[in-house]
């Protein structure tokens, strides 16, 4: 009986749903081409990949499911597994949190200018990320007295022999962390540029009625409120961009880096994908990185949650 009684309101919250698709249809079908590009490109192949990481595969011979035997072998026997996630934790707990404050504090300052002024700074400061940075940072940190660091760091009395700065296990993460923060004040800062200038101005004066007496009141009452859009996406591409530090690792250290001290997730993923083809091993890296991304972005998002509160 009560079965009987529910068919109709199910009839008709499909009916409804039926008819409010059929209102923005063309809305549908406008972000459908996303949507198929999106399956295509970034889901279907994170579910393959997590298929095969229970496998053991090769390329030359059919995947064969091994279970559990790759991600136990990550963390039970793999030390230079564990030694790169532990510096990519370094680097992304550092590059991270410092290269989103600094592209905000940056945007915060820029957008204060005149607008001449501060499209030639948005230039300035965009322009790192356009560039190619490595043969920059190879004259900058040069190993010999030739180096801008070292002849500094010499006749200012600071060093007394020239430092190996990508060869040497103890500077390594430094001279990284420098480079990866100056190349990483580009689409951040752009959206953080965006949301600046697209917060209505009408606020800042309700605001002042309602008691705000600072620009720091504002800042944390009116601006970031409204501009979470933009801190979402920034706070997303900064979290992907610190986990997946590897190509300026091996172009500025080689590969692998001495001692393995710089050697990070993205670098070990590359050994036993594109090197070793262990494509089911590579798999469960691949997993590992992706699951520590999407805990340090649901991290992130319920921090932003309460920002304005």
């Amino acid at each position: 009986m009560t079965a009987t009684k529910g068919r109709p309101a199910v009839w008709q919250a499909k009916k409804t749903l039926r008819r409010r698709v059929w209102e923005k249809r063309t809305a549908y079908v406008m972000i459908a081409p996303f949507t198929l590009i999106f399956l295509t490109f970034t889901l279907v192949p994170v579910v393959i990949a997590m298929f095969f990481s229970f496998t053991y595969y090769n390329i030359l011979q059919p995947p064969q499911w091994v279970g559990w035997v790759n991600y136990v072998k990550l963390f039970f026997n793999d030390e230079i597994f564990l030694t790169a996630v532990k510096n990519t934790l370094i680097f992304a707990a550092v590059t991270g949190p410092v290269s989103y404050g600094l592209c905000f504090i940056v945007a915060w300052f820029v957008n204060e200018l005149t607008p001449r002024v501060r499209a030639l700074m948005t230039l300035l400061f965009y322009a790192p990320s356009l560039s190619g940075t490595v043969s920059i940072w190879m004259i900058v940190f040069s190993g010999d007295s030739y180096g801008y660091v070292n002849a500094i760091g010499m006749q200012l009395g600071l060093i007394n022999t020239p430092k190996q700065w990508f060869s040497d296990p103890a500077l390594m993460k430094t001279a990284i962390i420098v480079v990866v923060l100056w190349s990483s004040l580009g689409v951040g800062f752009l959206s953080f540029i965006a949301g600046l200038q697209n917060v209505d101005r009408s606020l800042y004066e309700a605001a002042a009625i309602d008691g705000i007496k600072n620009r720091y009141q504002e800042l944390w009452y009116v601006t970031l409120p409204s501009m979470k859009g933009q801190l979402l996406f920034s706070a997303i591409m900064s979290i992907t961009s610190s986990f997946s530090i590897g190509d300026i690792v091996t172009q500025l250290c080689g590969f692998p880096s001495a001692s393995y001290a710089a050697h990070t997730i993205m670098n070990h993923l590359s050994d036993y994908g594109s090197i070793r083809y262990e494509m089911g091993y590579a798999c469960a890296i691949a997993t590992v990185l992706f699951l520590m991304m999407v805990g340090t972005n649901a991290l992130v998002q319920k921090l932003l949650s309460k920002v304005g509160g």
